[in-house]
C-alpha cells in the first residue's frame, strides 16, 4: 500500500470496527447503516492506495510507462521547457480505479523540476496538459532526455511527488503519485521508437512506452 493511504485506512478501518462493535449493543438501525458505509469506503480506499510491485523491464534503451492507465493522445508537438526541440508526447489518462502510484520512466538525474499552478479541467482534455494544475520533470540519461509532467484533474487535485531538481533516480523507482483521476504525460524525443497506441493498457514500472535508437 501506498505510504499517503496508510492513515486514512488505518483511521477508516477504526471506525469500521467500533461502527461494527456498536451493532450488538445498540438497537439502533441507523448504526448498520453507517457501519455498511464505512466498511465500503474501507475498501474503496484500500483499492485506491494499493502499490503492487512491478517486474522493471531490462534494458536502459527503454522507456517505461510513469502511470497505470490507458494511452489516450500520441502527438508530435514542439517541447520548450526543458528538451527545446521537436517531441512526441504521449498521454496516460488514470482513471479512480487505477494504481496511481507514479514511477521513473528513464533512470537519470534530474535536470529540471516545477510545480505549476493551474486549473482543474477534466485531464483526458488536451488542453488539461498546459492548463491543469501540475509536475513538470526533465530527466537526463547520459545524454538521452525525457521530460513529463504529473497533471492533476476535476477531482484529482493533490499531486504529490518526492523527488526534485539534482536528484539522481532509477528506472522504475517510486516518486510519487496523483489522487483521484489524473493524467500523466510524457515528452520523447523523436528519434524513439514508439511501443505504444492509442486506446492502450499501460503498467507503471512494466510497460514500454518507447525505446531510444
Amino acid at each position: 500500500m501506498a505510504r499517503e493511504g496508510l492513515g486514512v485506512v488505518i483511521a477508516l478501518v477504526l471506525c469500521s470496527i467500533i461502527a461494527i462493535f456498536g451493532i450488538f449493543v445498540s438497537p439502533f438501525l441507523h448504526l448498520k447503516i453507517i457501519a455498511a458505509v464505512l466498511v465500503l469506503l474501507t475498501i474503496l480506499t484500500v483499492n485506491f492506495f494499493r502499490d503492487p510491485e512491478r517486474r522493471i523491464p531490462d534494458g536502459a534503451e527503454n522507456i517505461i510507462a510513469p502511470a497505470d492507465g490507458k494511452v489516450i493522445e500520441i502527438v508530435d508537438e514542439h517541447e520548450s521547457e526543458y528538451l527545446q526541440a521537436e517531441a512526441t508526447r504521449i498521454s496516460i489518462f488514470m482513471n479512480m480505479f487505477d494504481v496511481h502510484v507514479n514511477r521513473i520512466p528513464v533512470g537519470g538525474k534530474v535536470e529540471y523540476f516545477r510545480y505549476k499552478k493551474g486549473s482543474f479541467l477534466k485531464a483526458y482534455k488536451s488542453e488539461a496538459g498546459d492548463v491543469n494544475e501540475q509536475t513538470i520533470i526533465g530527466i537526463d540519461n547520459e545524454g538521452r532526455r525525457i521530460l513529463f509532467k504529473q497533471i492533476a484533474g476535476l477531482i484529482a487535485r493533490r499531486i504529490v511527488c518526492y523527488i526534485r531538481e539534482g536528484s539522481s533516480v532509477q528506472r522504475g523507482e517510486r516518486f510519487g503519485m496523483i489522487k483521484f483521476g489524473s493524467r500523466v504525460d510524457v515528452f520523447v524525443p523523436k528519434s524513439v521508437e514508439v511501443k505504444v497506441k492509442i486506446n492502450e493498457k499501460v503498467k507503471a514500472g512494466e510497460s514500454i512506452l518507447g525505446v531510444f535508437t
